[in-house]
């Protein structure tokens, strides 16, 4: 075969493959951030759908007795097998002789996101109490001698990881089994190959939190942290009183733009007296190796606004689209119930909380298996033109199961606990739309002039920031006009109209569309000399969510 023939293939191959995907950037109306201003409009946040057949994974008690309540969960999806795992916390309770198999991670596989399996493992078999089961589909067992349990797993893959044994990576909280004041509890960390086989690292705990103490004074600078009374009957109550610590539950992530994993989590504050433990607030620790830790930041806490038995209860985070996100978890103490709400950042550190108690993801009824609580996590799943998110709910207490469950077997129609899916679709999670109320002239009611209006407006505008088109091509937009119509106009950055570029030239959207292409009769956006721009979307009876800038 001649060069020359090599070089012709080569060149006709090329010219057959698909063009690579266009670079773009995605505007998302969570907050204002891309907005000068609005006028006649309001943010709408939108719920989460829950799966008609939920929960998709239940808990297989009495064939697998280490898991009479399912909490935690995390999941991953291969980009390029659509493989989907699942970790998940499975709690046995007092059913559990060895202290290990209390409370276990398991874990599951599935390929549609709907059917799971729970693989039999040799890893850990159960033989406790009782039982003896050879296979299992746990992964990881708590600390033999901790005072108290393992809790939590949050799971982290870097497909780039250079090393092939830490590609999973592993967090969660335990002990370290550690006699009296020498014994902590807190951040723990594990890596993994596969997801399946996992290695403990480190000395056990990695990072310290403080445990009990309630309503106790921080001790002082050189005192010891650790604290302990005696029962009547002789038990001790052990207490470790470290401050501005995370708590029992963390989340992990990549964090891309910073090219640092970060946890965010429960973190104490003190009461008004100054006592520790008082209420939970998200809290943030960083760290570029996934073993050594920066000291926890406090980053937000219940306001004035918020009933007084309020508190967080953890806030996940992911990170799409240049903004973070948190189906943040609100978590009333008395009646062990915990709801939650969209709260966004655009640095991870500052966060809005304008949709404060709306409930992105509500609990299900009375007898449902999410009742009580929903946990929510941090791993955004894109399938399709959707966006999967799964939960863990319970309809007991919000660690333990509900001591009057029906049978919870395989052939059961109520759970009293299990891993629910939550599905939304694309960028969906908060629109822009008209406000009813809003009046399109601001006129003064004294006014002689004043002509009536509508009962209910129906029209808006969105006016966004000026900034550089020049390598803009095409423009889609994510928005729901099915109803009325939606307009989109160019303005020069002082404010003026562009010619060929109002709302009169554009070919109106009246459709419910995901990505439609933004079209005006006889100009493109390769027609616009060089300056900065305002896009201004135009809402007669519809609702945007995002604008893709695609270069």
């Amino acid at each position: 075969m001649t060069r020359r023939f090599l070089f012709a293939l080569c060149a006709v191959a090329a010219s057959c493959a698909p063009p690579p995907p266009a670079r773009g950037e995605t505007l998302l109306f969570v907050d204002d951030h891309e907005v000068l201003y609005r006028s006649g409009t309001r943010q709408v946040v939108h719920p989460l759908k829950k799966y008609a057949q939920n929960p998709v994974v239940t808990p297989d008690n009495p064939e697998r007795p280490w898991e009479k309540s399912i909490q935690w969960v995390s999941v991953y999806r291969d980009p390029q097998s659509g493989k989907l795992q699942m970790w998940y916390q499975a709690w046995s309770g007092k059913g559990a002789e060895d202290k290990r198999f209390k409370s276990v991670v398991a874990y599951a596989e599935s390929t549609d996101g709907l059917n799971w399996t729970k693989p039999d493992l040799t890893l850990f078999p159960y033989r406790t109490r009782g039982y003896d089961v050879a296979k299992s589909n746990i992964v990881l067992v708590g600390h033999a001698d901790g005072y108290g349990d393992r809790y939590s797993n949050s799971v982290v893959v870097r497909p780039d990881e250079p090393d092939p044994a830490k590609r999973y990576k592993l967090a969660y909280y335990d002990w370290d089994g550690k006699p009296g004041e020498a014994g902590v509890a807190g951040l723990c960390v594990a890596f993994s190959p596969d997801g399946v086989q996992w290695t403990k690292q480190g000395d056990g705990v990695i990072q310290p939190t403080g445990f009990g103490a309630k309503t106790m004074p921080p001790p002082f600078a050189d005192e010891s942290r650790y604290f302990h009374l005696k029962n009547p009957d002789g038990r001790e109550w052990r207490q470790w009183r470290y401050t501005e610590t995370l708590s029992d539950a963390v989340d992990a992530l990549w964090d891309a733009r910073l090219g640092r994993y970060v946890i965010y989590g429960k973190m104490w504050v003190q009461g008004p007296d100054g006592g520790l433990a008082w209420k939970h607030g998200m809290g943030r620790t960083e760290s570029a190796d996934f073993l050594h830790w920066s000291k926890p930041q406090l980053l937000l806490t219940t306001g004035e606004d918020d009933p007084p038995n309020l508190e967080f209860h953890t806030s996940p985070v992911f990170l799409h689209e240049g903004v973070y996100f948190s189906l943040n978890q609100l978590f009333t103490r008395e009646n062990g119930t915990i709801d939650n709400e969209l709260i966004t950042s655009r640095d991870g550190l500052k966060w809005d909380r304008r949709f404060a108690r709306q409930t992105i993801l509500p609990r299900g009824g009375k007898k449902a298996f999410d009742a009580s609580f929903v946990l929510t996590n941090g791993n955004l799943i894109e399938m399709g033109d959707e966006f999967w998110f799964y939960y863990g709910g319970n309809r007991g207490l919000v660690r333990f199961p509900n001591p009057d469950e029906p049978d919870m077997s395989p052939r059961a129609t109520q759970f009293g606990s299990g891993v629910g899916l939550a599905t939304v679709k694309r960028d969906r999670f908060v629109g822009i739309v008209p406000d009813p109320k809003a009046s399109l002239r601001n006129w003064n009611p004294n006014d002689p002039n004043r002509k009536p209006e509508p009962k209910a407006n129906k029209i808006g505008q969105v006016t966004l920031r000026p900034r550089d088109l020049s390598n803009v091509k095409r423009i889609t937009i994510n928005a729901d006009a099915a109803r009325g119509s939606l307009r989109l106009e160019v303005l020069d950055e002082d404010g003026y109209r562009v010619r060929g570029f109002t709302k009169d030239d554009f070919r109106p959207l009246t459709a419910d569309a995901l990505a439609h292409e933004a079209a005006w009769q006889e100009k493109s956006l390769a027609d616009l000399p060089a300056g900065r721009y305002h896009l201004r979307a135009h809402l007669d009876g519809a609702e945007l969510f995002a604008l893709t800038l695609l270069e």
